[in-house]
């Protein structure tokens, strides 16, 4: 009866998976907001219905293709940061940025359905959080890994922040424990810019300007090590 059980359980991750794969290659012929379940199944060679079994709308597959993506990436930058000596936190912090591009890069879909155009209609369920700041945590495991052993030090130039952004930085600081709030607030205008240039690059917007983008990159996420503190 277990072994059935087993059994059936592995025939339906299989099909999910091949549903999941067909979807990801939809994405990239017709966007996320021209997936369709009917399509999908007639590419797998499955009647409409029987595919409803497995996602029971277009929204549920949506909802997978995220957590997957969410998954791949934020697993790339934990393996990044875990492939550097902890003490260089500089180091990490560029590996980790260079992993988010790197993945961008070889899955432009993916990361354009998880940081592009929001999806008419859809709104992502609680189940996408964990998953969405996986990497996240790793920015925020550096920070404050460099906070903790003494190695930061922020340079003077930027103004406090406003006290209006204290409780913004109090959600954000569980993410980086023990974190001061100019820092914190640091740190997010890091991350931004992390996800700008590489949305940039990859939607276009360094077309016919900039040439050398892997250069840009590097020397910009430098950039944001030194807002940081982080010793460059």
């Amino acid at each position: 009866m277990n072994v059935s059980r087993t059994a059936r359980e592995r025939v339906r991750a299989e099909l999910i998976r091949e549903i999941t794969d067909i979807a990801r290659r939809h994405l990239a012929t017709e966007g996320a907001s021209g997936l369709s379940l009917r399509a999908v199944a007639r590419d797998m060679g499955m009647v409409s219905s029987a595919i409803y079994r497995y996602f029971p709308s277009r929204d549920d597959l949506l909802t997978a293709l995220i957590i997957d993506g969410y998954n791949a990436l934020g697993e790339a930058v934990e393996d990044a940061d875990a492939a550097c000596p902890r003490e260089d936190v500089t180091g990490r912090w560029l590996a980790v940025c260079r992993a988010v591009r790197e993945w961008a890069l070889a899955h432009p879909h993916e990361y354009a359905l998880l940081y592009g155009s929001p999806v008419p209609g859809y709104r992502a369920p609680l189940d996408t959080v964990a998953p969405a700041i996986r990497d996240t945590a790793v920015y925020g495991r550096i920070v404050a890994d460099a906070h903790r052993e003494g190695r930061l030090s922020p340079p003077a130039f930027c103004p406090p922040p406003p006290a209006v952004l204290a409780g913004d930085a109090e959600v954000v600081r569980t993410l980086m424990p023990d974190v001061p709030d100019d820092v914190v607030t640091r740190a997010i205008a890091a991350w931004t810019c992390l996800f700008g240039m590489v949305s940039f690059e990859l939607f276009g917007q360094f077309e016919n300007t900039i040439t050398h983008r892997a250069e840009l990159f590097d020397h910009n996420m430098t950039c944001m090590a030194a807002l940081l503190g982080l010793p460059v």
